[in-house]
């Protein structure tokens, strides 16, 4: 019986979280909710990004961003959080970085607020709840433009 290591490269690819390099690119999650950042460091690591760091409001995100800067890719960012919401989170990260991505993360029904954070400089959106394509999806068209 022949096993994958005959046929080393029949479906291989390498995986979307992976720059051309082969270093992975590195995400900052910040959200309030505890399952939703496990949901979206499980979906990107399992696609090969790695998560370099979690916030649980918009005020440490920021703290956290500039900690990390310039060691981070790209920042997912809840809009509706505590201390500080992410759309308040997204002008200070993108005064301090101009070139910073952040993809806003929304629960549906918050369209005002994700075409403000747009215009306001973010890259992109992922609806809650999270569905791993859309996810996915939504990541690698922001972070290849």
């Amino acid at each position: 019986m022949k096993t994958k290591v005959d046929f080393p490269t029949i479906n291989a690819k390498n995986p979307d979280g992976q720059k051309e390099d082969g270093t992975p690119y590195r995400v900052l999650v910040v959200d309030d909710s505890m399952f939703v950042t496990k949901q979206i460091g499980q979906i990107l690591t399992s696609e090969g990004f790695e998560v370099v760091g979690t916030a649980a409001d918009g005020e440490a995100g920021v703290e956290k961003y500039k900690e990390l800067f310039p060691n981070v890719d790209f920042v997912t960012m809840d809009i509706t959080m505590p201390k500080m919401d992410g759309v308040t989170a997204l002008e200070k990260i993108v005064e301090f970085d101009p070139e910073a991505r952040v993809i806003m993360v929304s629960a549906l029904g918050k369209q005002d607020l994700v075409k403000d954070a747009l215009i306001k400089g973010a890259k992109n959106y992922i609806v809650k709840p999270l569905d791993r394509e859309k996810v996915l999806e939504r990541v690698l068209m922001s972070i290849k433009k």
